[in-house]
């Protein structure tokens, strides 16, 4: 990470708090590993106390474990944990789908299928980085097009506890498998534009569910790597 140095109208632990989630969830830094504030503190040219603080706000948020007196580490996942978090991301991401079907309009839903026809093409090159990123701003987009702040805090929230494992898990696919990851999201829109929320909900369901396995998938492939 780079030195902090222009704090953007924020404070400094905000400052810090956004590098740090950022590298977590683009899998800089890895679950189990170890955050110290000294090193963390020299990195990013500051003192420690920010760093402290910005810790403690990673810790409320679930993507830090404070251990006592040994510090702090990037947190795991339990498969409790995620199953967990993706039976509420099914909740939550299921009222999304349905707020924004109340308020789409043809610009909203051509911009939605714009990011999708650009996940397509990244899928297609086996661009794994591209489709994620794009995979990330297509959830984004739907929390704006709900018009709802506290739910856009809540979905964004639970979906950033499992991002490294996502993006990890993507990491994962085949050309193929990209492709047809990509076209789930389409399907996803052609649910939401059918106007009928139970089929919104449902195709909501399902795309969640779809990521669960493959996370699951994922973690199975890492615990045989380290035997």
């Amino acid at each position: 990470m780079s030195a902090v140095s222009n704090l953007d109208g924020k404070n400094l632990a905000d400052k810090v708090a956004d590098e740090l989630r950022a590298a977590i969830q683009q899998g800089r830094y890895e679950p189990g590993t170890r955050l110290v504030e000294r090193r963390l503190a020299t990195e990013l040219g500051i003192s420690h106390v920010p760093i402290r603080e910005a810790l403690a706000r990673l810790a409320d948020e679930g993507l830090v474990e404070r251990l006592p007196r040994r510090g702090s580490r990037v947190a795991n996942l339990s498969p409790k944990q995620l199953d967990e978090l993706s039976s509420l991301r099914i909740v939550l991401e299921g009222f999304v789908v349905t707020r924004v079907q109340e308020r789409l309009t043809p610009q909203a839903e051509a911009s939605v299928r714009k990011i999708v026809a650009r996940m397509s093409e990244a899928a297609q090159a086996g661009d794994v980085h591209r489709v994620f990123d794009l995979d990330q701003r297509f959830h984004e987009h739907l929390w704006h097009l709900a018009d709802h702040e506290m739910l856009f805090e809540s979905v964004a929230q639970r979906r950033g506890r499992i991002n490294a494992f996502l993006r990890a898990a993507t990491s994962a696919l085949d050309t193929s498998e990209l492709v047809l990851h990509a076209a789930a999201h389409a399907e996803l829109v052609d649910a939401i534009a059918s106007g009928d929320p139970q089929a919104a909900r449902d195709a909501m369901t399902r795309h969640i569910e779809l990521g669960l396995a493959r996370i699951r998938r994922s973690l199975a492939a890492g615990t045989e790597g380290q035997r």
